[in-house]
């Protein structure tokens, strides 16, 4: 990632405190962010799309970054309803806190997802909403991650999460797409989202399998 931040079609150009906020995530922590810009308002719509609009919902994010998933997700709750985000960057979460008062921000790692939430009160989610760079995490943490969203995520519950084009062809994705197949019995991929930096698919998962079934690995 070069130092000149690009805002593709579709993204928020005026929020200079989101794009700092985001900028500084990238460069302290390029590991664990993904991608070239925030999310666009077209991706957030796509991935918020399993969100209850009817009835109090429990919704969980992982890795909301700057917070345009959280902002669409807030946008079909009912009232009544919790929303919580998971953000490992303690900056970030800084951010989120001061930006999105609304939001309940919870400073950790998604692979302790359970442990995270039970202080909270919250043991089953309705809807689990991910923008997490999975193609850049090893096995393990993924199927921690997989493992803990599977918990948590009520019977009739729905996860989302992106894969960005710009990774899809590598090794450790297809790796991932596995296994995700092998943590819920049903996984359809919906796409591409175009208008977003980069473009991106976005998996639907549900029922996750009671047993993990093995990801040929």
């Amino acid at each position: 990632m070069n130092g000149t931040l690009q805002i593709g079609p579709g993204h928020q150009a005026g929020q200079p405190a989101a794009l700092r906020a985001f900028t500084g995530a990238a460069l302290r922590r390029p590991g664990v962010v993904g991608a070239v810009a925030p999310s666009s308002s077209a991706l957030a719509r796509a991935l918020s799309a399993i969100v209850p609009t009817t009835g109090p919902a429990v919704v969980v994010e992982l890795g909301p970054g700057t917070g345009p998933v959280s902002d669409a997700i807030r946008g079909r709750l009912a009232p009544g309803s919790r929303q919580l985000a998971v953000e490992i960057d303690p900056a970030m979460v800084t951010y989120l806190r001061r930006a999105k008062p609304w939001l309940e921000v919870v400073h950790g790692d998604a692979a302790e997802l359970g442990a995270l939430l039970a202080p909270l009160g919250v043991e089953r989610a309705d809807a689990v909403v991910s923008t997490l760079p999975w193609s850049l995490f090893p096995a393990d943490p993924q199927r921690r991650i997989l493992r803990e969203v599977g918990r948590v995520l009520a019977p009739a519950g729905a996860f989302t999460t992106v894969a960005y084009l710009s990774a899809v062809a590598m090794p450790s994705s297809w790796a991932f797409r596995r296994r995700l197949r092998a943590a819920f019995d049903e996984v359809l991929t919906t796409g591409p989202v175009w208008r977003n930096m980069p473009p991106g698919l976005v998996h639907v998962c549900r029922r996750p399998v009671a047993r993990e079934r093995s990801d040929g690995e």
